[in-house]
């Protein structure tokens, strides 16, 4: 399954709006109306791009992963050594960057209709795929440079996720944020054993 990016200002737009109205009302009050009401169209133009609010909600989880993958954008000159782009990038992963990029009552709410729609279950699981993909890349690139000795690269990036999707499902529960802090470092030194990298 492709992916088909937000590539339309429009497009963006409309789905800026539905987040903002998933995000106050819940994604289950979220409609067609009050998105087109946010940003003052008519609610026909938004079904000019997006058919059904299913289809709004396909163009959320894009919306999610071009949020998501902002953890990679790092300064260029972390990005010009392999190792420190990887440390740069493991921080942004276990920092409150990551879980400020999109709300989490938003995104539970996208992955719960996983579970009863076939084309958002293939969605969800690309946007998945696609943060695993790219550590995935950063890992075999410090490999090349002989900074790591990775033997399963996809294996380890899919790991160290297991351990970021747990993370955060686990912390968001967690009201008090010393616990939570210490709990993201632990969880964040495991991610660096992975790798063998010890803290710095």
């Amino acid at each position: 399954m492709g992916r088909k990016s937000l590539k339309e200002p429009r497009q963006k737009e409309i789905i800026k709006a539905f987040y903002k109205v998933a995000r106050k009302e819940g994604l289950e009050n979220a409609s067609i109306a009050k998105t087109a009401e946010v940003i003052g169209i008519n609610p026909s133009l938004v079904v000019h791009y997006f058919k059904s609010k299913d289809h709004l909600v396909y163009g959320l989880i894009e919306y999610i992963l071009d949020k998501w993958m902002q953890i990679y954008k790092v300064p260029t000159e972390a990005s010009e050594d392999p190792k420190t782009m990887l440390l740069t990038v493991i921080d942004n992963i276990f920092s409150g960057k990551w879980n400020t990029l999109f709300d989490d009552s938003v995104s539970y709410s996208c992955y719960a209709l996983a579970f009863r729609d076939k084309a958002i279950k293939g969605k969800f699981k690309a946007l998945l795929d696609a943060l695993r993909e790219t550590l995935c890349q950063v890992i075999i690139d410090c490999n090349k440079k002989g900074v790591l000795k990775v033997e399963d690269p996809a294996l380890t990036a899919d790991l160290i996720f297991v351990l970021v999707d747990g993370a955060y499902y686990y912390l968001s529960l967690v009201s008090d944020k010393n616990e939570y802090q210490k709990k993201l470092m632990q969880y964040k030194q495991r991610a660096l054993t992975l790798l063998s990298f010890s803290s710095e």
